[in-house]
């Protein structure tokens, strides 16, 4: 029997890169429609900001337009393209939307479960990418690499960078807080081990590996970590918990010159609290990959601070997410196709 599959993939999740791995998972009779959103080039959109898409976070793409590209698919492939209730009522033959990220924010998830169409995901397909910018961003900012690159681009040579009372400390002298031990943290935490630091996590949901309490790693409270740390970096996922969870009570709370950094999420912060730490220079510096809103507004006064290194949420931007994301994505797909249970079920 041909099985009809639509790939919408991005100019990142490539639908190339995707059918290439359904084909040599799955083989045999397969209708293979693939299509591509704008995405990086053009923002995602937002369930909030259009009518019939409540229920939905963020992704890219239509109602009409995503439907008309389905159309008789039983299977859909793709990382941002929305499914909203009023779509899945237009699309009665699907039954399996393989969503290539961490959490399927693109899909109403209570309108999937109520007309039996199953969600998979992809846990961890950028982790090791969000791992290894989480280190660049610390470095970046304990060791002045963003001043002295924005002096010289400036025709300045800073060579008071060099002094001891403006030079950066060393990783081996600090005490690095992590929150949020998941697939991205527990990489973090192992790559931090090289550099000597001593590492505190703070995650109430899960316990500590054997090789990290066997190398030292503590696990302690959220109050701890805001109080010791000289570095603290997020790496929380976002709920109703953790939305806004770090804010001005916080940021008070850690150590007069100690580093801030989020390549997490940015609902989890309260950006004008970091903006007044900042400022004031309680904080000596932060590292921000993801924003409360994106695109950032240009006038955020943060944008124009010169103590913060800023990136426009690309730390899981690596090949090598796009590869482990369509070979996870084609393994669902195999499965569904042989009868089989799904691996990451949502």
């Amino acid at each position: 029997m041909t099985r009809a599959i639509a790939i919408i993939g991005d100019r990142f999740m490539l639908a190339s890169m995707f059918e290439k791995a359904i084909r040599a998972k799955c083989g045999g009779d397969l209708d293979i429609r693939a299509h591509e959103l704008p995405w990086p080039d053009e923002p995602m959109q937002h369930g909030y900001a259009q009518a019939g898409m409540d229920g939905l976070k963020e992704y890219k793409g239509g109602a009409d337009e995503i439907v008309e590209m389905v159309a008789d698919a039983e299977i859909v492939v793709t990382q941002l393209a929305p499914f909203s209730a009023d779509m899945m009522d237009r699309l009665p033959g699907l039954r399996l939307i393989a969503v290539s990220r961490g959490g399927p924010v693109n899909i109403d998830m209570k309108a999937a479960r109520e007309r039996k169409i199953l969600v998979v995901n992809t846990p961890g397909r950028n982790a090791s990418a969000v791992a290894e910018f989480t280190i660049g961003a610390i470095l970046a900012e304990t060791r002045l690499i963003t001043r002295g690159h924005e002096s010289l681009r400036r025709g300045e040579w800073r060579g008071d960078l060099y002094r001891a009372d403006l030079t950066g400390e060393e990783l081996s002298e600090m005490t690095v807080g992590i929150v949020g031990y998941g697939h991205v943290g527990t990489k973090v935490v192992r790559l931090l081990k090289a550099f000597g630091c001593k590492i505190l996590v703070c995650d109430p949901y899960v316990q500590l590996s054997v090789d990290d309490l066997h190398d030292g790693v503590e696990q302690v409270s959220m109050e701890r970590i805001v109080k010791e740390g000289d570095i603290v970096s997020l790496h929380a996922r976002v709920t109703e918990e953790t939305r806004g969870f770090f804010g001005a009570e916080q940021f008070a709370a850690m150590k007069s010159g100690a580093y801030f950094i989020n390549t997490a999420r940015g609902p989890l912060v309260d950006y004008a609290a970091l903006t007044e730490a900042l400022k004031s220079r309680h904080l000596r510096g932060a590292a921000i990959e993801t924003f409360g809103v994106e695109p950032v507004p240009p006038d955020w006064e943060l944008l124009h601070l010169d103590n913060v290194t800023l990136t426009p949420h690309i730390a899981g931007a690596s090949v090598k997410t796009v590869k482990f994301a369509a070979e996870a994505a084609a393994e669902e797909v195999r499965r569904f196709t042989a009868g089989e249970p799904p691996l990451n079920l949502c």
